[in-house]
């Protein structure tokens, strides 16, 4: 490296260089824009200023609260217990006001709506997809297959409570593990499976006992799902007549249903959400159309 008093004028530029080189490079000795600087320097003076009037510096066990002693923390709990204070009222009329009566106001309506739908994204989507079309072994909230009951009550319950949830009123409905546990053989399950998807539709085995599987299903399954396989709502027991299946709807699906069953679990919602949430869920979910 060049000596760095050694300065010269570099010929193509024709600027002075520091006398600093680096592998044949030469740095030239081109100052900073007066403009630049003077912006540099009204930023320190700023800095300064600001740590005077704002807080700024960590202390041992708090920090410097400045002149002016703004607080962004208290700003933003005064800020939102503003918005508290504005919806209070709408939020004490939802949860005065019957679920069926909520829609002759209006406003009321709207606004249970929109505090419904800003809840369900936060808490519902995840499993029920943002519009409440659900997927497998998330029950789509569009259609009218609802195991439970889809008016608003049966709603409201099950929002509150949950399905198999760890709350006292939980609504509580669970399918034998018939393979898993030795209820049924293979053979018996092969054919109460080949039986019920004889009658929803789907293309049973060749070479399987129909009329065994009708017995079986007899003794076995219609308590729950009914004798024509239409389901009841007070044990939790879908319709297996219906379009959609919560675990899908192949005989592979149903073998595998009946054998080794899923339970899934909703959780209950009373205690974690405030009861005007609650209820403008309920009626946000009732809005997309399915259940009664």
């Amino acid at each position: 490296m060049a000596d760095i008093h050694n300065k010269e004028i570099d010929q193509v530029s024709g600027v002075e260089t520091t006398g600093h080189e680096w592998d044949g490079l030469k740095e030239l000795n081109n100052p900073l824009p007066k403009w630049w600087l003077y912006l540099f320097y009204v930023t320190i003076v700023w800095a300064v200023i600001y740590w005077v009037l704002y807080p700024s510096w960590p202390l041992i066990s708090s920090y410097t609260t400045g002149i002016l002693g703004a607080n962004q923390r208290a700003e933003a709990i005064a800020a939102y217990e503003e918005v508290i204070a504005g919806r209070s009222e709408f939020a004490d009329k939802v949860v005065a006001t019957p679920l069926e009566d909520i829609g002759k106001d209006q406003q009321l309506l709207q606004f249970a709506l929109a505090n419904g739908q800003a809840a369900f994204g936060d808490n519902c989507a995840p499993c029920h997809g943002g519009g409440g079309a659900g997927s497998e072994g998330y029950p789509n909230l569009q259609d009218d297959t609802w195991i439970w009951g889809g008016t608003l009550e049966d709603i409201h319950t099950s929002l509150q409570y949950g399905i198999r949830s760890d709350h006292d009123e939980a609504r509580f409905g669970e399918m034998p593990a018939f393979g898993r546990d030795e209820l049924l053989t293979g053979e018996e399950i092969d054919q109460v499976a080949n039986f019920v998807a004889s009658r929803v539709g789907l293309t049973a085995e060749e070479g399987v006992d129909l009329a065994a599987g009708q017995t079986l299903y007899a003794d076995n399954c219609a308590a729950c799902h009914g004798e024509s396989l239409e389901g009841i709502q007070e044990v939790g027991a879908p319709s297996l007549m219906s379009a959609n299946y919560l675990y899908g709807k192949s005989l592979a699906d149903i073998k595998a249903q009946i054998d080794t069953p899923r339970n899934g679990v909703m959780p209950a919602w009373a205690g974690r959400l405030d009861p005007a949430t609650i209820k403008s869920l309920t009626l946000y979910v009732h809005s997309f159309g399915g259940g009664i």
